[in-house]
């Protein structure tokens, strides 16, 4: 049974199984490997991606539950080319060490700021919940702020 979405802006037909959690099918079947696979119960949020626009941890999805839905991973934040403004503000502050869940951390930064573009402290902590073992916080914060 082929599953339609549409994938950083191109229409795509998946031949999975429909109960395929959503990471699986971005990683191997379309490729797209800049979302991470984390813990596999939606807790680290190293598989972030966004889904219409919210942040949604793709590991516990299946693809079925988002048949017909516009899906933008890592690979497709910035379609123009060039890099968004969280990822500059990554860079600029040095944000990763390892790197391994900046690509969710950066997909929940960006739809945080896409509904509220001057986050509190507390807007960031309620909705930033990525964990990130190398300890960045400090520096996604400051990224944050100065966006």
């Amino acid at each position: 049974m082929a599953i339609a979405l549409t994938v950083n802006g191109q229409p795509r037909s998946l031949d999975v199984e429909p109960d395929t959690p959503l990471l699986w099918a971005l990683r191997d079947t379309l490729g797209l490997t800049g979302t991470k696979y984390g813990c596999g119960v939606a807790q680290c949020g190293a598989c972030t991606v966004l889904v219409d626009g919210e942040a949604m941890r793709s590991c516990i999805v299946p693809v079925s539950a988002v048949a017909g839905a516009s899906i933008t991973t890592i690979e497709g934040l910035s379609p123009k080319g060039g890099l968004h403004p969280v990822q500059q503000a990554w860079i600029d502050h040095q944000v990763p060490q390892c790197g391994y869940c900046q690509s969710g951390m950066i997909l929940a930064v960006a739809a945080l700021l896409a509904r509220q573009p001057h986050p509190t402290d507390q807007d960031v902590d309620d909705a930033i919940t990525n964990i990130c073992r190398c300890g960045t916080f400090a520096r996604v914060r400051r990224a944050i702020q100065d966006l």
